[in-house]
This record gives structure tokens, C-alpha cells and sequence, in this order.
């Protein structure tokens, strides 16, 4: 720990001389510790391991949030334990998936760290728009306008149901061809992840628009396998040498400074 002045005392050429009224005259010099790496002391982070404070990374938190939603909704998929229904993946993609991706996407943003931004951002919205279309508030199942069976997978408008799902799907497959290319020169973690769910989007895509069974079973396989991809990268983020007495590789291929 060294000690940095803040000002510094010129008896040659009078440094007590004010310039003007209210300015400081002389005085004893003010100091500041440091630690060997140049952050400022704080003795009030031992308790939590940390010698400095910094913005935390946000990584590990949406990747483990994208995880598990991810997860619990392709076992859905696969029809584990005979369910077919994914209404119960509400409480996690309304909270977990949703919210907490969300906020992990604008503590990138304060980050400096635009692609990890833009896929958790994207990516908690896509969790609040997947949960509207099951909760009955929003008209978009079971009820619409008062009217019993609009948009029902079991009324007359079940087809229907099914093509807006699909194409809601699709339209999220764009979105993540897009995030795929733009994270090329990011991790080849975060590369396969992309691509895993770029698969999972178009064969649960498919599915809603052909009502091929097997298209559902495939795409819950692959959304287990991107889950568990994502699982690898928020664990190989969170293993830090300065906290962890191992690290796990993620293959960056970003650009070197």
C-alpha cells in the first residue's frame, strides 16, 4: 500500500499564494492509500472477499437466469413426467428469465459491453412476451374479447393459435441469426450457444406450423443441450482467478488490445 499526494507543497514559487479569495492557502497536504495495483483502499469489503470496488460482471447472472429458463421449458418439450402443458415455466420466465436477464442486460450496458447488452435485453423480452401468451390477462389464450375459444389451442381457432406461435418462433430465429453473426469474434462458447438455439427456434418454430411432434421432441432436446451450454459459460465466467482456485476455458477469440 502506497500513499499518493493530491497536492503537492512549491516553496519556489509560493504554492500557499491564493489566487483569489476562498481559495486554499497552504494547509497540510492531503493524501489518499492505495493498493499496489492502484485502486483506492476499502476497508469495508473484507467481510465479502473483494479488495476494490468495481462494477461487478453481470455475465454469469443472465447467462444462469437464460439457463434455467431454458432448461425448465425443454423438458416441457421433451413432455418430461407426461407434461404438455409449459404454463408452470411462467414463474421462472416472468422472473428469472425475464426480469433478472433484463437487468443483467442494462448492467452491461454500464459495462461498456454492447453485445452482452443486446443479447440479455432481447433475450428478457423474449421471456415476458413467451409468458403473455399464457397468462390469460392478456387475451392472447383461452379468451380473447370475451369471446370463449379464440385463440384456444382446443377452439375453433386452434390453427390460428398455433401459425402466431410459430411465426413469434421464427421471428425470434431472425433475431438470433443476427446475435450469432455479431458474436463472432466474441467466445467460442457463446458461438455454439448461439447456435444451439438458433436450431432449437427453427425446429419449435416448425413444429407449431406442421404439428410434428417429433419437430417439439428435437427442439426440446436441442434447448437442453443450449442450457447447458449457457450453464458452462455463467460458471465459466464466475470462475475468476482472484476467487476461484480453478478457471474453466471459454475459447474468446475477440480481438486482442
Amino acid at each position: 500500500m502506497s500513499v499518493v499526494n493530491q497536492h503537492q507543497h512549491d516553496p519556489e514559487h509560493g504554492a500557499e499564494k491564493a489566487q483569489g479569495a476562498g481559495q486554499f492557502q497552504g494547509g497540510q497536504q492531503v493524501g489518499r492509500a492505495v493498493t499496489p495495483g492502484g485502486h483506492i483502499v476499502n476497508d469495508d469489503l473484507v467481510a465479502i472477499g473483494a479488495s476494490h470496488r468495481k462494477l461487478a460482471n453481470p455475465l454469469p447472472m443472465g447467462a444462469m437466469s437464460f439457463a434455467t429458463t431454458t432448461l425448465v421449458l425443454s423438458l416441457y418439450n421433451i413432455r418430461v413426467d407426461g407434461i404438455t402443458v409449459p404454463n408452470a415455466v411462467l414463474t421462472f420466465s416472468l422472473f428469472y428469465g425475464g426480469t433478472v436477464q433484463y437487468l443483467a442486460g442494462l448492467l452491461e450496458f454500464c459495462s461498456g459491453n454492447t453485445l452482452g447488452a443486446t443479447i440479455f435485453v432481447c433475450y428478457g423480452c423474449f421471456w415476458w412476451g413467451f409468458s403473455m401468451i399464457f397468462i390469460p390477462f392478456f387475451g392472447e389464450m383461452g379468451t380473447y374479447d370475451g369471446v370463449p375459444g379464440v385463440y384456444s389451442m382446443t377452439g375453433s381457432a386452434a390453427a390460428e393459435a398455433e401459425s402466431a406461435i410459430g411465426l413469434f418462433l421464427f421471428v425470434w430465429l431472425g433475431i438470433t441469426l443476427i446475435v450469432t453473426i455479431g458474436a463472432a469474434r466474441s467466445s467460442i462458447t457463446l458461438i455454439v450457444l448461439l447456435v444451439l438455439l438458433d436450431i432449437t427456434f427453427a425446429l419449435l418454430g416448425s413444429f407449431y406450423y406442421t404439428g410434428n411432434v417429433k419437430l417439439e421432441t428435437a427442439g426440446g432436446a436441442f434447448g437442453i443441450a443450449t442450457a447447458l451450454v449457457a450453464y458452462y459459460l455463467a460458471f465459466g465466467s464466475l470462475l475468476t482467478p482472484t476467487i476461484s482456485y480453478f478457471t474453466l476455458p471459454l475459447g474468446s477469440v475477440a480481438v486482442k488490445d
